[in-house]
């Protein structure tokens, strides 16, 4: 018995483009999985390794971000006030800091902590202690302290501002103070412990909801195929009774 298709142009162009779409997409989502699993594999290979030493010599980001990094010197009172880092379900800043590199006219930029909000006052800076003379201390470097959506025109950047978001250039060109290229997210203790907490997230690296998205891709390109290949042999049968 001949088993009959029916082979339409238009469904077939239709066809061919939705699996072409579906599977590159998902190949697209594949290669964002692969780019995170290096990420965190990048981030526990840095945490493992030993801690790089910041001095006077700017230090690359590609070499030292995800790294745990060490420095000696003093904090420089020009902080910065990143709004809307929420913890705990609770409303806060994460306090920035430049530290200048003892010996060296090098700083680098500091997430020293995250501090509540004051409910009544919101510009209201909840007082925290900083150490005064040179100190020791460690942290993760990264690229940014983490970016928010911009609510409204950004204030300029001043010692003591308020703002939704700052990268290590532009409080360098604010403040005048040279810098190393990335954000030390502090982990060590320097006495302010019991105002500014460091209980930093955890990147959410997301690898399986691009696998997930991938899956999902593949899974159109299939049914899109299947669809033609089943409605032309329906069709074909009913034009041969």
């Amino acid at each position: 018995m001949r088993i009959a298709f029916r082979f339409k142009p238009v469904p077939f162009v239709a066809t061919l483009l939705l699996v072409v779409l579906g599977i590159a997409l998902g190949q697209w989502q594949d290669r964002r999985a692969d780019e995170k699993v290096a990420v965190a594999t990048e981030l526990a290979g840095g945490s493992a390794a030993a801690p790089l030493v910041a001095g006077a010599a700017p230090i690359p980001l590609a070499q030292a971000q995800f790294r745990r990094v060490s420095a000696t010197g003093t904090f420089v009172d020009w902080p910065l006030y990143l709004d809307n880092r929420p913890h705990d379900g609770r409303a806060g800043f994460y306090v920035l800091m430049p530290f200048r590199i003892q010996g060296t006219a090098m700083h680098v930029l500091v997430a020293r902590g995250w501090l509540p909000r004051d409910a009544a006052d919101r510009q209201r800076i909840a007082a925290y202690p900083t150490p005064q003379g040179p100190v020791t201390i460690e942290g993760v470097a990264k690229p940014t302290a983490g970016h928010v959506m911009q609510l409204g025109e950004a204030p300029a950047l001043t010692a003591g501002a308020i703002v939704q978001n700052a990268d290590v250039a532009q409080v360098a060109a604010a403040s005048g103070l040279a810098m190393h290229p990335f954000v030390l997210e502090q982990t060590s203790a320097d006495g302010s412990e019991g105002a500014l907490l460091r209980d930093w997230p955890k990147p959410d690296l997301g690898v399986d909801k691009h696998r997930g998205y991938a899956f999902q891709w593949y899974a159109l390109a299939l049914t899109a195929f299947l669809f033609f290949i089943i409605s032309g042999f329906r069709s074909g049968r009913k034009n041969h009774q």
